[in-house]
């Protein structure tokens, strides 16, 4: 398990440990919903009962409909952490670092909220998560050296009340699911836990399923274990089919996996790859422009490998978005 006293004793590079926290925040905490009814989590003991906040869960995360999402978050309940924290993950995509920081301070006030109306282990959990975009927040209006300082202070309070939580609950699925997706992003990362150990304790312990399988995918994408990373997106894909997001993460596999091969079986593993760049690409209307960009970069700058080219992909990129924005119109 990884601790405070690890990062501060065994990590070889601070500046590599608060660039992966800032990274992976909008992965941690955005990812770690499940919209199956208004509490995502439990079946027969709800914790959280607010029908918009479902709402926004389900467009975003079966759907792919961020910008969605987004408006339904307007009118969420205010005393529900995780709406502060899906609004922070939107002001981290939009680069709009005062929101980020006025979430996150929410984010906070409505965990401790919990902790003190009797819900103490949702409160610590969604503490500890406010504490991590705090510090991914000094990271990225700071800088390494003045931030560093407050990151670490930051990072000592994110495994603080993880464990308080953990202790409280220890079998909670949102639990493992938020604390297990944070240990796994930065055993992947950073060279201080065994990222074996860390996809074990995720794959057996958190949940839901397609959650986990699409973590599990990133994670092995990560570490270039290709054929791992292929099978965890595609379980995921038969739990939710068509999911764009999801057809973006497998076109960025198979574009790894083309790396390793010759002849036709490279040709053709980029075109199933270009092809699902553009199924993606298809719902810009659906994200924010960044992810919609990066997307239609990633498709150009693989079009260009597969040809022996080289585009200005950046530009081809900013067209290939207005046209998909133009053919949802």
């Amino acid at each position: 398990m990884l601790s405070p006293h690890n990062l501060l004793s065994n990590s070889p590079s601070i500046e590599k440990m608060v660039s992966v926290a800032a990274g992976t925040m909008a992965i941690a905490i955005g990812l770690a919903v499940s919209p199956a009814q208004a509490d995502p989590f439990r079946a027969n003991e709800s914790r959280m009962n607010d029908a918009q906040v479902e709402q926004a869960f389900d467009a975003m995360f079966r759907e792919s409909r961020y910008n969605q999402a987004n408006q339904l978050l307007n009118s969420a309940s205010a005393s529900e952490p995780l709406t502060h924290a899906m609004q922070a993950s939107f002001a981290y995509w939009d680069e709009d670092w005062n929101t980020l920081a006025a979430e996150a301070e929410q984010t906070l006030n409505a965990a401790q909220s919990l902790v003190d109306s009797g819900d103490p282990m949702r409160g610590h959990l969604y503490l500890a998560v406010g504490h991590f975009m705090e510090g991914a927040h000094a990271f990225l209006t700071q800088g390494t050296v003045q931030a560093t300082p407050i990151v670490l202070s930051k990072v000592r309070q994110v495994f603080d009340n993880l464990e308080k939580a953990e202790e409280l609950a220890p079998n909670d699925p949102e639990v493992n699911l938020i604390k297990g997706y944070m240990d796994l992003m930065l055993a992947v990362n950073l060279p201080f836990s065994s990222s074996e150990a860390a996809i074990a304790r995720f794959q057996s312990q958190a949940g839901p399923s397609y959650l986990v399988d699409r973590g599990l995918a990133i994670a092995y994408r990560d570490l270039r274990q290709l054929g791992d990373a292929l099978a965890a997106v595609n379980r995921a894909l038969d739990t939710t089919p068509n999911n764009p997001d999801l057809l973006y993460l497998k076109a960025q596999i198979l574009r790894l996996q083309a790396d390793d091969m010759t002849g036709e079986e490279k040709a053709s593993t980029f075109r199933t790859s270009v092809s699902l760049f553009n199924q993606s690409l298809r719902n810009a209307n659906q994200y924010p422009r960044d992810l919609s960009e990066a997307i239609a970069y990633e498709m150009c700058r693989t079009q260009d490998e597969m040809n022996e080219r080289n585009r200005n992909c950046r530009n081809i990129a900013n067209m290939r978005v207005e046209e998909a924005l133009a053919a949802n119109n």
